[in-house]
Formats: C-alpha cells, structure tokens, sequence
C-alpha cells in the first residue's frame, strides 16, 4: 500500500460512482482506543459486500483523511485513512493505520464481492 496522495485516491473513488459495487467497511479497536482511557471499553464495526451505488464520494484532511460516499438515502463514513491500493482486480483499497503500524480502520469499494 501508498501513503494517501488526496488527488490521486480522489479520482479513483470518482471512478466508482453511480455504479453498483460491493464495501467493506471495518474498524478495529486501534480506531477509537485512543479516545478512551482504561475505564471505557473500546469499540468496532464490520460490514462486507454490501452493495451500493453511490451519487459521489469525497476524501478531505491533511491526514490521516476522511472519506464519504454519499448514498441517496445518506452517507457511509471512514475516517483515520493514511493509505491506498488499487488491486488487479479493480478494488479500492482504503485503509488506516495507527501509530504502531496495526490496521485501525479499513473502506474497500469494488465491483465485485469480496
């Protein structure tokens, strides 16, 4: 994977709208343990091949980025993203990794299932 050039990753996800593809969209708890201290639990989500079609997508910040996909009936979010691949297999490959190097949040887009 690249460290996230925002020109480059911003046209690949262009390349991905208004057509049916497959997210995976995951976090760990690396994405939101800094946010607690030893009394609170840390959290995570997961979702795969989940089929949307999205109007436009946007990636913002100075890094780590955030990314949205904007669906008609709302958004799909990640945010704390350092990097990218795009696969042989035509996937966009989003993910975040925190200070140690360890996968803290992950949005993949592709026109196939995973």
């Amino acid at each position: 994977m690249e460290p996230i050039t925002l020109a480059k990753v911003q046209e690949l996800i262009n390349e991905f709208a208004r057509k049916d593809v497959y997210i995976h969209l995951e976090t760990t708890n690396g994405a939101y343990a800094s946010h607690f201290n030893e009394d609170f639990f840390s959290a995570g989500a997961y979702i795969r091949n989940a089929r949307v079609n999205y109007e436009h997508g946007k990636i913002i910040g100075d890094g780590p980025f955030r990314a949205g996909l904007k669906l008609d009936i709302g958004w799909i979010y990640a945010e704390g993203l350092t990097h990218y691949e795009k696969t042989e297999k035509n996937q966009l490959l989003l993910a975040g990794h925190d200070n140690s190097g360890k996968l803290a949040v992950a949005l993949q887009i592709s026109p196939t299932p995973f």
